[in-house]
């Protein structure tokens, strides 16, 4: 598991001060930023030094409990699926309490820059995947 933490900002909020439901993934997807970057995988490496992509093909929320205006909140990351050209990760999203207020998950597909086809995950990037997979499901 990968733990991010970030804090519920003004321009997350709705009027009323509540998380706005888009700004879910949105935080999800910043989570995900981080756990790339912390197995050697982050934007700036993919794009510059890269032959593949890593797009989002699926991505599924739900709403639990509101957040508002300045709630510190700790994201879980958990590898949940590893296949041949794919990963999916789950996201628990939990307030300054420790409550669950959302979860999400996300699939990723490897994609060559070039011709835009799908490949196989390359294996520097399956073994990291691979290892945060057996971290989360020990």
């Amino acid at each position: 598991m990968y733990t991010y933490q970030t804090k519920i900002k003004l321009h997350e909020t709705d009027a009323a001060g509540v998380l706005f439901f888009s700004n879910q993934f949105k935080l999800v997807h910043d989570a995900y930023e981080c756990v790339l970057e912390s197995i050697g995988f982050g934007f700036a490496e993919l794009l510059n030094n890269k032959s593949f992509f890593l797009p989002i093909v699926h991505a599924e929320a739900d709403f639990k409990m509101p957040l508002f205006v300045g709630d510190s909140i700790e994201i879980q990351v958990y590898t949940t699926h590893v296949g041949q050209t794919s990963f999916a990760l789950s996201y628990n999203l939990l307030n300054p309490k420790q409550e669950l207020v959302g979860t999400a998950k996300t699939v990723h597909v490897t994609v060559d820059k070039i011709t835009k086809n799908k490949i196989s995950l390359p294996k520097d990037m399956r073994g990291k995947v691979q290892e945060l997979y057996k971290q989360d499901n020990k």
